[in-house]
């Protein structure tokens, strides 16, 4: 359950506030079991310090989110929803992995996330033919 702890601005402006501040988080390191900018983050460590900085309350574990927030279609995301993964092997459907929409072109989407992948930390990747096969569900938390 998400819970918003202070006044927010309309969610139009907090998505692009709230892309913004995860944006300068870009390059720390994965780390597993942490939302720690100085230590570095896992992916749902990532999303909770994120929303935790507008006032939000999330879950801490990727498994949780899909009770958070509002139900939201993929090709209705916006900027600033969850979107929910499996882990690594997409045939396994189980919660693993968590990042936030962090532009939309169309059909085309980018997540910002904390990746143990080849980046190895907070980046930015497209919703390719991969994760889309990954893909469980999108959540909107503003």
């Amino acid at each position: 359950m998400v819970q918003k702890l202070v006044q927010q601005l309309p969610p139009q402006q907090t998505a692009l506030q709230l892309i913004n501040f995860a944006k300068g988080l870009i390059g720390k390191p994965y780390h597993y079991a942490s939302k720690n900018p100085k230590r570095g983050f896992d992916c749902s460590g990532f999303v909770s310090y994120v929303f935790e900085n507008f006032g939000f309350s999330v879950p801490r574990s990727s498994r949780e989110f899909p009770d958070a927030g509002v139900p939201v279609s993929l090709q209705n995301a916006k900027v600033g929803d969850v979107l929910i993964f499996t882990g690594t092997n997409p045939k396994q459907r189980r919660i693993g992995h968590v990042g936030i929409v962090y532009s939309v072109d169309g059909d085309e989407i980018k997540f910002i996330h904390s990746t143990s992948g080849k980046a190895h930390g907070v980046t930015v990747t497209e919703m390719d033919d991969y994760y889309k096969s990954r893909f469980i569900k999108a959540v909107s938390i503003l």
